[in-house]
């Protein structure tokens, strides 16, 4: 059995084309745990993931990030994710000539030693049963990956993505926009079955909904490129029902927004 995970994020900053949009954030996250992080838009939730990730558009300038003691910042993009290190995307991308089995094959392989590819059956037998849980349509197997579909099977094909990668970290970035709410139960119901000591989750989301599904462990708002409050699951309820007008007034908080990013 794998060690549980440990993903720690201290006084990140981040600038996106010289506008500093992360200020100093700073988060733990321990195997076993799901941490929801919510707040207005253009407080910097989204820079945050992809910060995280190594998306070329974001400049770390300052702070330290590390996964299992390993310092992720010093790493490339295609390193952070043989680390552990998996995001799902608010909006997936279409990559016409690819097959769906054909990525998932090779992104799972581009994780293992050479000489240790997992071998085609294998592979088959298990993508099969995770669509399965996913009631996906086998046929999106042979289909070019998220070409053609809908949002939310767009939002399935990541979580399938998840399930088949076995990640140490796992960031979804918005997965519940745009989910009807059968979609909705079962991208939930996938992420369910994945918590374990092993793993950690970030969950980015504008919405408690979400939550009702995959429970949180630790909830925070960011606002100001910063996280400024935390608390349990019901810090999301009063959110959902108040918005986040009393917790400005409680900090002091004159203008929330810190740039476009989410």
């Amino acid at each position: 059995m794998a060690n549980a995970v440990n993903f720690k994020i201290d006084g990140l900053k981040a600038t996106v084309e010289g506008k500093e949009i992360l200020k100093g954030v700073n988060l733990e996250i321990k195997g076993g745990e799901v941490h929801a992080v919510m707040g207005p838009n253009g407080t910097g939730k989204s820079t945050l993931a992809s910060a995280l990730m190594g998306h070329p558009k974001y400049e770390v300038t300052d702070g330290k990030v590390t996964l299992d003691g390993e310092d992720v910042l010093e790493m490339e993009v295609d390193e952070r994710a043989r680390a552990g290190l998996f995001l799902a995307m608010q909006y997936p991308s279409e990559i016409s000539g690819v097959t769906n089995s054909d990525f998932l094959r090779s992104a799972i392989n581009a994780r293992r030693e050479e000489g240790n590819e997992i071998s085609l059956i294998k592979f088959i037998r298990q993508m099969e049963s995770k669509m399965k849980e996913l009631e996906m349509n086998p046929e999106f197997a042979h289909r070019y990956l998220n070409e053609g579909f809908s949002g939310g099977e767009k939002k399935r094909n990541e979580i399938l993505q998840m399930m088949l990668l076995d990640p140490r970290l796992v960031i979804l970035d918005e997965v519940d926009s745009g989910l009807d709410i059968d979609a909705l139960r079962i991208v939930a119901d996938g992420v369910n079955s994945m918590r374990s000591e092993e793993r950690g989750f970030l969950i980015i989301t504008h919405y408690q909904r979400l939550l009702s599904y995959i429970k949180p462990d630790f909830v925070h708002v960011m606002m100001q490129g910063r996280i400024v409050k935390s608390g349990g699951p019901e810090l999301a309820e009063r959110l959902e029902s108040e918005g986040y007008d009393w917790v400005k007034e409680e900090l002091g908080i004159v203008d929330e927004t810190v740039g476009q990013e989410a």
